[in-house]
């Protein structure tokens, strides 16, 4: 059955065409770091993280359109003017809309794990986006992922150290603990019947190579665009 798509008219959503010359970073009143929250649900993280860094602008992105609507919601009930939305994919984002070195993180919260073998291909974080993270964000930028799957937590730890240009920023592959870190409603719902979350902390080094700074190759395979009429 075809969901309704709610129009979404706050002024805290940023449709794609109107992305401002200088890219989603321009959208906001005042100049600041940007970070980029990649599938932002229902905007339980990124009311919390825009609150404890006022200091940085946050784009909140995500595929699904009632998830957006009820971050704009959110976001204009706290009060927060360093938050936009937008619903995009995360590879097009990156690749259409923002310049090299022009993020100051990168959180990405318990994506869709794909646990089925035969699906793993699926899974958004890898080596090649590992790759492609590394190109946008600024030296000494963040990257930070946590899934309560934890055979997804160990295919990402594994595959880090193999991406030139990053830096673990824990004493171990992933930890269960990141001391500050806000929780959604969906990782509290894990933590409350005893399951953990695993926490992943990379930072991109200040000295980079030249291929690391060469511009990502666009791979096929993810969705760029989508039937507006097959999507909530």
């Amino acid at each position: 059955m075809t969901q309704r798509v709610i129009e979404i008219t706050s002024p805290v959503f940023l449709p794609e065409e109107e992305i401002p010359a200088g890219g989603p970073g321009a959208a906001f009143s005042v100049e600041r770091p940007l970070a980029l929250e990649i599938g932002c649900g229902i905007g339980d993280f990124i009311i919390q993280l825009a609150a404890q860094h006022p200091e940085r602008n946050h784009l909140a992105i995500d595929i699904y359109n009632k998830g957006c609507h009820k971050t704009c919601k959110k976001v204009e009930a706290a009060g927060l003017d360093n938050v936009r939305v937008m619903r995009i994919e995360a590879r097009y984002l990156l690749t259409r809309h923002l310049e090299r070195e022009s993020l100051a993180a990168i959180y990405i919260n318990c994506p869709d794990p794909w646990p089925k073998k035969r699906h793993r291909g699926r899974r958004l974080v890898n080596a090649d986006f590992l790759g492609m993270a590394r190109y946008y964000l600024r030296p000494g930028g963040d990257f930070f992922f946590s899934t309560d799957f934890a055979e997804y937590a160990e295919d990402v730890a594994g595959v880090f150290p193999a991406v030139e240009g990053y830096r673990n920023r824990l004493g171990a592959p992933f930890a269960t603990e990141l001391p500050g870190y806000p929780r959604s409603k969906y990782m509290r719902r894990f933590l409350d019947q005893g399951q953990p979350i695993h926490f992943i902390h990379y930072r991109r080094e200040a000295e980079a190579s030249a291929d690391s700074l060469q511009p990502p190759p666009v791979l096929p395979g993810f969705r760029a665009a989508w039937s507006m009429a097959g999507n909530e």
